[in-house]
């Protein structure tokens, strides 16, 4: 008997666009429904894989090939995966997909102006200082999406109505029952 893979879903946007709390507000609705899931989040993994984080472009490609391959892993053996991340290339995103069959992208559109005044980790405000210098976005080129699934306006919705968009695209996909 074929083993039944898991699927991903790619959650990308600028920093501040509302990624993280997406994806931990779709974790916990998946969950509600019996569907377990792994977060994968930047930040996070970031800690581990790279605990001095330079973020040059060498660095960027290691870490996000790294991040793509990790939830491939986990999407073979069956665990259904979220990234949480930037990822502001879509080459980094478009890794993932290919890697993945059942890969879900969903773009975070925020205008820049929302993003700056929500800055959960005051990261625009010391790119504006100087102690950051390649913030995507603001002084890196933020590449969106050419084959996203679903495109939400995180500052014209609900969090509530952004998850079910998403939980509705999975069931059109045929990913959640």
């Amino acid at each position: 008997m074929a083993r039944r893979k898991g699927f991903a879903v790619w959650i990308t946007g600028i920093p501040g666009s509302g990624k993280s709390t997406i994806a931990k507000v779709l974790k916990n609705e998946l969950l509600r429904r019996k569907i377990h899931l792994q977060i994968l989040d930047s930040d996070s993994l970031r800690k581990i894989i790279t605990p001095k984080p330079e973020y040059t472009e060498r660095e960027r490609d290691y870490f996000y090939n790294v991040m793509a391959w990790i939830g491939k892993l986990l999407v073979d053996n069956r665990i259904n995966v979220v990234f949480a991340a930037t990822a502001h290339k879509r080459a980094y995103r478009d890794k993932a997909r290919k890697w993945i069959k059942k890969f879900l992208e969903v773009y975070c559109d925020c205008p820049l102006e929302v993003c700056m005044k929500r800055d959960p980790k005051n990261l625009y405000k010391m790119a504006l200082k100087g102690k950051i210098s390649d913030l995507p976005g603001l002084q890196t080129p933020f590449e969106e999406p050419r084959k996203y699934h679903i495109r939400i306006e995180t500052h014209k919705l609900t969090l509530g109505k952004n998850v079910s968009i998403i939980i509705k695209e999975l069931k059109r996909l045929k990913y959640i029952y």
